[in-house]
């Protein structure tokens, strides 16, 4: 089939959450026939997730064959269906961000927002139960606008994201939505899980660690599906404005002990990335991170993150950076001499961290530090409490960053 030609693609908006305010007179927007402003659909490709097989894609409500599947355009006007809505009202299934004045019997089209549903049929699916286009990218907008909000905790901010995230990518992909526009919704949604990586770390829930987990997996899937999209749009050798740096997250993902985060060694995966992401200062920044730290050399890991990571960047390599702090204290305890104790104002010139989180951070790892008679620290080394620091365990700040946290 001939592909219809695509105009060239416009500049993707800012994706900081402090742009994404809260959509103008939703109600009156989410009442108008989107159906009307819904453009022609690519639908001589395949859906986008191809890194899923069958069964997790019909858990997700992926579209497995979209030959085999009748083309839906989704005809409801509000973020959250009005039959769903009003059951969820019955049920008092109502999160805190959809509770009409905090009543949680009651909420409105402006506040309800279409929950996750993992067992869904696209055959059996109502088109008034689907969203359009137009109605999923203003309710991705309001979504992240409550990143913002300071009257709950990120816990429960990131919770409500979560789920409600996950249903504007099933509604796209139940409609076979692969066009421009599905990419700038996909790398928000990305962005979301990526800051989510960075939020996690401060939060002081004991059940934190599974909610990470939960994230990095969602994380996972929203990429595989922006990088069939970036490719199934591809026009000539153009490379979308944040493509280079979205596909960086894929190699720095595997600083974690899953070696292959998507299901392919990341060897195959370089075959499918075109040249100039592969000589971008992004991608070759992700490749200099991996092979310090698995090569251990934590001052080049180091002083490299303070110098060229941007700030999503960090947000993924921040759980590995005290494990290379571990490291490098681990080799200065061991190799030093033991009646020439080690200073701390060098060490934290080094770890890129303040003296006294350098103390503390010495604690964590069972190592002692003294105050000598004119107030300098010193590390003794040849101590034999070492100790990695464990997972999870408080993140330190990390000076010399070139960019705006």
């Amino acid at each position: 089939m001939e592909r219809s030609r695509r105009p060239r693609p416009r500049q993707p908006p800012n994706l900081s959450s402090s742009s994404l305010s809260s959509t103008h007179s939703r109600s009156q927007k989410f009442t108008t026939n989107p159906t009307k402003n819904v453009k022609s659909l690519d639908t001589d490709l395949d859906a986008p997730d191809r890194f899923k097989s069958g069964r997790d894609a019909q858990a997700e409500g992926d579209v497995v064959d979209s030959h085999s599947l009748p083309t839906l355009v989704g005809t409801c006007p509000f973020m959250c269906p009005a039959g769903e809505r009003a059951q969820r009202e019955r049920l008092r299934d109502l999160a805190v961000f959809e509770r009409l004045n905090g009543n949680p019997r009651k909420t409105s089209p402006g506040l309800a927002v279409k929950k996750f549903c993992r067992t869904i049929s696209i055959k059996d699916v109502q088109l008034s139960d689907v969203r359009p286009l137009p109605v999923l990218e203003d309710t991705l907008d309001y979504l992240l606008s409550l990143l913002d909000s300071t009257e709950h905790s990120f816990e429960v901010v990131h919770d409500f994201i979560f789920d409600r995230t996950r249903s504007i990518r099933q509604d796209l992909s139940m409609q076979n939505i692969i066009n421009e526009k599905a990419i700038y919704m996909y790398e928000k949604m990305v962005q979301f899980h990526v800051t989510s990586c960075h939020k996690l770390q401060s939060c002081r829930d004991p059940n934190i660690s599974s909610v990470h987990y939960l994230n990095m997996e969602q994380l996972t899937k929203a990429l595989a599906s922006l990088f069939n999209l970036y490719d199934a749009n591809r026009n000539y050798d153009y490379i979308y404005e944040n493509e280079a740096e979205f596909r960086s997250f894929y190699v720095l993902l595997h600083l974690g002990p899953n070696s292959q985060p998507m299901g392919e060694s990341l060897s195959l995966w370089f075959r499918h990335v075109p040249v100039p992401i592969i000589n971008s200062k992004e991608m070759c920044f992700a490749r200099k991170i991996l092979r310090f730290f698995r090569m251990g050399n934590y001052i080049r890991f180091l002083s490299i993150t303070a110098s060229e990571a941007s700030h999503l960047q960090y947000c993924i390599i921040e759980p590995y950076v005290s494990e290379v702090r571990g490291l490098a204290l681990s080799c200065i305890n061991n190799g030093g001499y033991k009646l020439h104790p080690y200073p701390l104002a060098h060490l934290s010139k080094l770890l890129m961290m303040k003296e006294s989180d350098l103390v503390s951070f010495c604690n964590a790892c069972g190592l002692e530090t003294y105050i000598d008679e004119v107030g300098n620290k010193f590390l003794p080394t040849k101590q034999t409490t070492f100790c990695c620091p464990k997972g999870g365990s408080q993140s330190y700040g990390f000076t010399g960053l070139e960019f705006e946290r």
